[in-house]
């Protein structure tokens, strides 16, 4: 069992290999997870996307008969210690791959080093859309989410929806001010007005200030450009104020993995943009409930976690044909020509710019009384198509694809 109390230490991963690997005399494929095992998005992270990488390793690796060895570590939200790790990964532990990366200004850091080193980075919590913008590479994919599909994806609904000016609170660093960009031009776009916006560092733990802030602006929407225990701790004291009875609170990247530290009380009416979530179909909640009974506090995944394991998967399916690891941009460029298909997202392509493409979902916070069970928080509104979940290819200005 995987449980970071017991294994982590700053720049240390534990090795996670099949069996049957060990007896194979190829070069297994080495995938290094790396993310928040310790901070503000632990949970959301964590040692969740490492349990998630190692089911898609025993689902499908032994079947496509591509050895796999995992290994993680704690980037603790510091560029400089991820990319000491990355680097010592790629230099010295044979890592081919890096995955997830939550924490935009480490995934922003990681992905020159990868683009140097010929190897892959994936991101799966990473969230700026500047990644597979004007900061693209060849050797990154986007798996998971972007700050402009949630930006533009919430802003335009809830505008359409009554909320015409909004005010932000938000993280200060890349993923945060992103998020807000994103959302702020979908809002004035469909009518609405941005009144102002205060911004935090990261694992702030007394957010009054700027709930003051907010609610004095009088704004229809208070907006949460943040993540992980910033976004819980914020919408906890935002109820404790009572600021959601006259105004609307927008949790930005809200997930099912922030319910149990704020209660379903907290987010009653609340709407959220996500790719997948648990409890959609057979086929998530099978994959939810074998998570849960694995993972070591009985948590259920979110859509980020998820997400480690639709990639993994597709890369085990691309190496079983590729055959090797060796050249990084060569595997990219297979994983794109390869349509994805998992219980996760289900059918997908990824995009030339390294923009992993399917269906998002808007969905809405259950009452207390329409909640059934502890993790029954949210139901769908609507499904968003890709045409209008993802920025289109020709506004992204990846300088790759354009020559």
């Amino acid at each position: 069992m995987l449980d970071r109390r017991g294994f982590l230490v700053t720049g240390v991963a534990l090795s996670v290999l099949p069996r049957f690997a060990r007896a194979q005399n190829s070069k297994p494929l080495k995938i290094g997870v790396m993310n928040d095992m310790s901070g503000p998005y632990a949970d959301h992270q964590g040692i969740g996307s490492v349990l998630c990488a190692q089911m898609a390793a025993d689902d499908f690796a032994a079947k496509a008969g591509v050895p796999v060895e995992i290994v993680f570590a704690d980037h603790q939200n510091k560029p400089d210690i991820g990319l000491n790790i990355a680097r010592r990964w790629y230099d010295n532990e044979n890592v081919d791959v890096i995955l997830d990366v939550p924490n935009s200004a480490v995934a922003l850091a990681i992905s020159g080093l990868t683009r140097e080193k010929n190897k892959i980075l994936i991101g799966s919590g990473a969230g700026s859309s500047v990644l597979t913008g004007a900061q693209c590479s060849a050797n990154f994919i986007h798996w998971t989410y972007d700050t402009w599909s949630l930006g533009h994806s919430l802003g335009r609904a809830l505008t359409q929806d009554g909320g015409k000016t909004w005010f932000f609170i938000t993280a200060d660093y890349a993923f945060g001010k992103d998020l807000e960009q994103s959302a702020a031009d979908a809002v004035t776009a469909a009518g609405g007005k941005v009144l102002g916006a205060v911004r935090h560092p990261i694992n702030t733990s007394d957010f009054s200030s700027y709930l003051l802030q907010a609610q004095a602006s009088g704004a229809d929407v208070i907006a949460l450009a943040n993540a992980g225990d910033d976004t819980s701790n914020c919408l906890k004291q935002a109820t404790e104020f009572g600021i959601g009875k006259k105004q609307r609170l927008a949790g930005l990247i809200l997930n099912v993995t922030n319910i149990p530290a704020i209660g379903i009380k907290a987010i009653t009416n609340v709407k959220i943009v996500v790719s997948f979530y648990w409890d959609m179909n057979d086929g998530t909640r099978t994959f939810a409930k074998r998570y849960q009974a694995a993972h070591p506090r009985k948590l259920m995944p979110n859509d980020q976690q998820a997400g480690n394991y639709s990639a993994v998967q597709h890369l085990i399916k691309t190496m079983a044909q590729v055959k090797s690891a060796a050249d990084g941009k060569a595997l990219v460029d297979a994983m794109k020509a390869i349509p994805t298909d998992d219980v996760i997202f289900g059918k997908g392509v990824i995009r030339a710019d390294g923009r992993k493409l399917h269906p998002t979902y808007l969905l809405s916070a259950k009452t207390p009384e329409e909640s059934t069970s502890d993790w029954d928080c949210f139901k769908p509104i609507r499904t968003i198509p890709v045409e209008e979940a993802w920025r289109p290819l020709s506004e992204g200005g990846c300088p790759f694809v354009k020559s």
